[in-house]
Parts: C-alpha cells; sequence; structure tokens
C-alpha cells in the first residue's frame, strides 16, 4: 500500500513538474509572436514600401513607352483613371479583355494597350526585375490608395465564379517533389514556422490578413514584392514549376483568397520578415 502511494505521489510530482516546464514555453512562444508584432509596427513608420508607392503613383502619371502615354486613362474596374477603392475589388471579370484579372494581370493590359509595352516580354523578365519592378511599384501605389478599405470581391460573373472554384482546387492540390500544397501551411489554425504565425486562408481573419497585406516589403531580402510574387514564390517553395507573372493559376488563387477574405481590412502596403 506504501509502495502504491509512493508511486502515485511520484506520478503527480512528475505531471506537474511537466506542467510547469510546459508554462514557460508557452509564454516564450506567446511572447515571440508579440514580438515580431511590435517588431513590425515600429518599422512600419519607416516602412521602405513608401518609396515605391511614390515610385508608382510618378509613373501612373509619367508618359511612357511607345506610345508615349500615361497611364491615366487605365480602367482598374471603377472607370478609367478611378484607382481608389479598385483594389479591394480585385480579381474581377473585365469585358474588354474577356478574363479575370488581377492588380499585376490588369496593369500589364493597359501598359500595353495604353503605352505600347509588350505584356508578354514583362511577364517572362526575370523575378521582379526592369519593366516587372516598375509594375510591382505601382501595384504599391494603388495598394495604398484603398487601405483601411474592406475587401468585397464580386461573384456576379460566371467567369469569376469559375476562377473561385479553379483557385480552391489548387489550393488544395498536392504535388511537387514533397507533395506539398497552399493547405499544407494555411488550412488550419494555430500554425506555424519557425516563430512566424501562418494565416488560416479558407476563412477569415486568416484570409483577409493574408491577401490584404500584399505588396509588402521584404526586410529579408530587401524587396517589394507584389501579390503576384508572393504567390510565385510559394510555388517555388512548395518545389511546383514557376509560374508565370499574371498567370491564370496565380489570378485563381487571388480569387479564392479574396473572396474568402471578404471584409477583411486592406492593409497594403506592408512589411514583412
Amino acid at each position: 500500500m506504501k509502495q502504491q502511494v509512493r508511486v502515485n505521489g511520484m506520478k503527480h510530482l512528475l505531471l506537474a513538474a511537466g506542467l510547469l516546464c510546459a508554462v514557460p514555453l508557452a509564454l516564450a512562444q506567446k511572447s515571440s509572436t508579440d514580438s515580431i508584432a511590435e517588431y513590425r509596427a515600429m518599422l512600419q513608420d519607416g516602412n521602405p514600401a513608401d518609396l515605391f508607392e511614390a515610385k508608382g503613383e510618378a509613373l501612373w502619371q509619367q508618359k511612357r513607352g511607345p506610345k508615349n502615354a500615361s497611364l491615366e486613362k487605365c480602367d482598374l474596374g471603377k472607370g478609367p483613371g478611378v484607382v481608389k477603392g479598385a483594389w479591394v475589388e480585385l480579381p474581377r471579370y473585365f469585358a474588354d479583355t474577356g478574363r479575370v484579372q488581377d492588380l499585376e494581370s490588369r496593369l500589364l493590359t493597359c501598359m500595353q494597350e495604353l503605352q505600347g509595352f509588350k505584356a508578354d516580354d514583362i511577364a517572362k523578365t526575370p523575378f521582379g526585375r526592369d519593366e516587372q519592378a516598375n509594375v510591382t511599384a505601382l501595384a504599391t501605389w494603388i495598394s495604398a490608395e484603398s487601405k483601411g478599405m474592406k475587401f468585397n470581391l464580386s461573384q456576379s460573373h460566371i467567369e469569376e465564379r469559375k476562377m473561385y472554384e479553379v483557385g480552391k482546387r489548387l489550393f488544395f492540390m498536392r504535388g511537387g517533389t514533397h507533395d506539398f500544397a497552399c493547405a499544407t501551411c494555411h488550412a488550419q489554425d494555430d500554425k506555424r514556422i519557425r516563430l512566424q504565425d501562418l494565416p488560416n486562408i479558407t476563412k477569415n481573419p486568416g484570409a483577409g490578413n493574408g491577401f490584404g497585406a500584399w505588396p509588402a516589403y521584404r526586410v529579408s531580402n530587401g524587396q517589394m514584392w507584389s501579390a503576384q510574387l508572393r504567390l510565385n514564390d510559394c510555388y517555388r517553395q512548395q518545389r511546383f514549376p514557376y509560374p508565370l507573372f499574371g498567370s491564370e493559376a496565380t489570378i485563381a488563387l487571388g480569387v479564392y483568397m479574396g473572396v474568402n477574405g471578404k471584409g477583411g481590412e486592406a492593409t497594403a502596403p506592408a512589411i514583412k520578415r
């Protein structure tokens, strides 16, 4: 009997010790997350994205390209030249192209039709360089004009609904050498990699927070990334074939995330690790 009491007592002591060890770990994890949030908040006051935003506004007004024209007549979905509020309604269907377009692919259309650039050549540019970098700067300024607004992507056109379903399938599709999918990291609550929280893109607030923060300045590499570049890099990390800039696949994923994030607040241009 005494031996049984000793055994039970030892079990209780071990359990208590385990709980005491778990408490500091939980506090450390929480404080790490809070520290990252505080770090971003401090950087936000001097976010280098501001420089790209200013560049984008200048590019919008500047006469460039073979046609020596500005982008001030570009229709982003709310009428020629209207920028404010456009970002939170993209991707959407455009009748003049007969397809659903996100911000970057729509800018390529405007740069080709209004300024005479070749959209295909810009899309083939290596990751974020040359004229593609100008597209990112333009996207940075345009997204900033909708900062604080709520996402409200349309699903009224059949092509918009089709793209949502395509995006959903792509989100859950596993492949590549690691058998990964977007859903591997972004389909559950409370997931993290290293000290980084991973938003659940299948619903709010994760979808709104994740989708609404790009374009963003990447502190780790000193680059400004648009939503297109962020999605392309996700494919790279999954060891998938690298998609073309402005591809139907990345636009469809944008529709899926944006619709799931309806009502979420646009925070772009943000700052990321």
